[in-house]
């Protein structure tokens, strides 16, 4: 998987040591592709080359990019999709992580919803993924929680956009 430059440059200076980074987490939905009256949205995923894991599109941003910048640009570069930013979900700091490599890191995500503007169907567009496809809300290969919650934050904000508070925390609401 590659680092952006400034990460690079940053880790010959800092070794394996933990950085905090920006970054966002792209949900992108569509409509189903059943005509049930009980189809719930689909979401966009990608599998991680790196740990096997079924996750939306995530990226870290690049000093300076605006995070919808950053989350339209690493969709295009994921799945070859073109889409557009619709609402914030939330901002939070995910679990640390150690990365194969040794490096440390943990991200402080800015979760946006998104949608495809024209063609949906997704290609693997990098190195990063081996796969990418939609997936059922309700029967979404996803298995971290914070990640989970993210996808059905965006249905939920989908659905009911008035009634929709963003999150400051990737954790349960009280």
């Amino acid at each position: 998987m590659s680092a952006p430059d400034f990460i690079r440059t940053l880790r010959e200076k800092i070794g394996h040591d933990p950085l905090w980074l920006p970054a966002v987490t792209a949900v992108v939905l569509r409509d189903s592709t059943d005509d049930s009256p009980w189809a719930v949205p689909e979401v966009l995923l990608v599998k991680r080359a790196d740990n096997g894991a079924w996750t939306p599109v995530t990226g870290i941003c690049e000093p300076g990019e605006n995070p919808d910048a950053t989350a339209v640009r690493e969709v295009k570069e994921e799945t070859g999709l073109d889409v557009r930013m619709d609402a914030l979900l939330g901002v939070g700091a995910m679990s640390p992580v150690v990365h194969a490599n040794g490096d440390q890191a943990t991200y402080m995500s800015i979760a946006l919803r998104l949608s495809v503007i024209g063609d949906d169907a997704p290609v693997v567009g990098d190195e990063e993924n081996v796969e990418a496809g939609w997936f059922s809300v309700a029967r979404m290969p996803v298995t971290n929680p914070q990640f989970r919650m993210m996808v059905a934050d965006a249905a939920a904000q989908r659905k009911h956009p008035s009634g929709f508070t963003p999150r400051t925390g990737f954790h349960k609401r009280n």
